[in-house]
């Protein structure tokens, strides 16, 4: 396979943005309830209940954007629960968000296979369309919720960066007893970065259902979540970065499935699987020793403790 061609190719750069997408959506996520102080290992069920909900409500006659914030709220309510096991109760952060995947994955299988009994080809739905009115080289392939993913790294990195409410939450990441000394609620603001970051892991999942398929079917998250809390320590915490590193794993995902079709290299299909896992573990140890992580990171806060 000549690489340069492939390069070239803009059906390869498609590929890759539409890949991403949905790591782009997650890591947002996860970098919010970080930025806070809060680990939130429950993306992988979140993003399964994510896909499942909104789905399921476009199937039961919602518009494509009825069954986006239907994802999204389902998304939150895990987040909530999660605020409340982690913030209100200060328990494990690894305990109640492995949990979370646990919950939220659970109660999709149940509902599928209550809702659809005896199917054994899951029902299909109309997606989005690709935005070709857009009249952008690549992007006028991708569909809304592509759109969307990227208009909210900068967005978010203004809220962080920009705003009292953002220095408020990365106060409270770094140290919430000097925010509480200020004045902030350490409870509301951990509480509402959960909440919103669980909203994207919603959405995140929604985007394989109403995007890149057209149908709900088991393990189509496929380990997505992980790698977006993977992604986060790659991107030192900082939107901008969270971009690039969902960019290059996606583009080495997009590459071992080129690899895959050219069939040149008699190499078992394994290999080429593994690929972009095993390049982004490289890249992830080779920034993580030099990431600033949030201070408060992992650790219970009790209003009053010293």
């Amino acid at each position: 396979m000549d690489v340069l061609d492939l390069l070239a190719n803009p059906a390869f750069w498609i590929a890759v943005l539409r890949i991403a997408t949905p790591l782009i959506l997650g890591t947002l996520g996860v970098l919010l309830c970080e930025r806070a102080g809060v680990l939130h290992l429950g993306i992988e069920g979140i993003m399964v209940a994510g896909a499942f909900t909104g789905w399921f409500a476009v199937h039961a006659g919602a518009s494509l954007w009825t069954g986006v914030l239907v994802a999204a709220a389902c998304g939150a309510a895990f987040g909530l629960l999660h605020a409340w096991l982690t913030v209100g109760l200060a328990l494990s952060q690894h305990v109640a968000g492995l949990g979370i995947t646990l919950l939220a994955t659970s109660l999709s299988s149940y509902g599928y296979r209550v809702s659809f009994p005896k199917v054994n080809t899951p029902p299909t739905i109309q997606p989005f369309q690709p935005m070709e009115w857009l009249g952008v080289p690549v992007l006028s392939a991708q569909t809304p919720l592509t759109l969307l993913a990227l208009l909210l790294v900068p967005a978010i990195a203004w809220v962080l960066y920009r705003t009292p409410v953002g220095l408020a939450l990365r106060m409270v990441g770094e140290n919430p007893q000097a925010a509480e000394s200020q004045g902030g609620s350490v409870l509301a603001l951990r509480t509402g970065a959960i909440v919103a970051g669980s909203a994207l892991m919603g959405v995140a999942g929604a985007f394989l259902t109403l995007s890149a398929f057209n149908s709900f079917y088991f393990n189509m998250v496929n380990g997505r979540g992980w790698i977006c809390v993977a992604l986060v320590v790659f991107a030192s915490w900082r939107p901008g970065k969270a971009l690039l590193g969902a960019l290059l794993f996606a583009f080495f995902d997009a590459l071992q499935l080129r690899l895959q079709q050219a069939g040149e290299a008699a190499l078992p299909y394994q290999l080429y699987l593994m690929l972009p896992y095993v390049l982004s573990i490289l890249a992830l140890v080779l920034v993580a020793r030099r990431a600033a992580y949030p201070q408060a990171l992992m650790k219970p806060y009790r209003k009053g403790e010293r």
